[in-house]
């Protein structure tokens, strides 16, 4: 085809760009375009959203759940651990509308999968952070505060580690009682 229609050319020319091997993708996303490329498209135009299977859109039945879209934008994912945000996760679940929620420790070890030593550093800190309360049975999952809580500072010095590394001061706790865990 040494000239083809106009309206094929049109057509050819927009296959083109749609197939433009510059767009970044990754191999294993099936061709789906990198954030980078998304948010660049995304400010010169607003997407449509459509749901990909309308018929299970979710829907709030019986009990209530949600995370705010700042504790991702604004850091506060960033800043728990991994053992933070599974409890986090797990008590925003669990609550009830106004973030109560009364399971005892040992489910929520169990649930969660983490030992008892982990919930309770997760805990203290996930309190420090003002985004719990805990009164010894009850948890409310606060409101987020202002802005996110912010990251720790290395660990440099022994003294440091002797003062702020849990697992040495669950090691000098064990030392200094004579117990034996591992």
């Amino acid at each position: 085809m040494k000239n083809p229609p106009k309206d094929l050319k049109v057509l050819l020319d927009r296959l083109a760009a749609r197939a433009d091997t510059n767009t970044a993708t990754h191999p294993k996303c099936a061709g789906q375009r990198t954030i980078h490329h998304r948010n660049r498209k995304a400010r010169h135009q607003r997407v449509e959203k459509k749901p990909l299977q309308p018929n299970r859109i979710r829907k709030i039945i019986g009990s209530f759940a949600f995370i705010e879209h700042r504790f991702l934008r604004q850091g506060f994912w960033s800043s728990l651990s991994h053992h933070e945000l599974l409890l986090y996760l797990f008590l925003v679940i669990v609550a009830d509308r106004n973030g109560l929620s009364y399971y005892c420790y040992d489910k929520i070890c169990s649930l969660v999968q983490i030992t008892v030593d982990e919930y309770i550093l997760a805990r203290d800190l996930l309190i420090d952070k003002d985004l719990i309360a805990f009164d010894g049975r009850l948890f409310q999952v606060l409101s987020l505060p202002q802005t996110p809580p912010s990251c720790p500072t290395a660990l440099k010095t022994a003294k440091d580690m002797q003062t702020h590394d849990p697992a040495t001061i669950h090691q000098l706790i064990t030392h200094c009682f004579g117990e034996k865990h591992d």
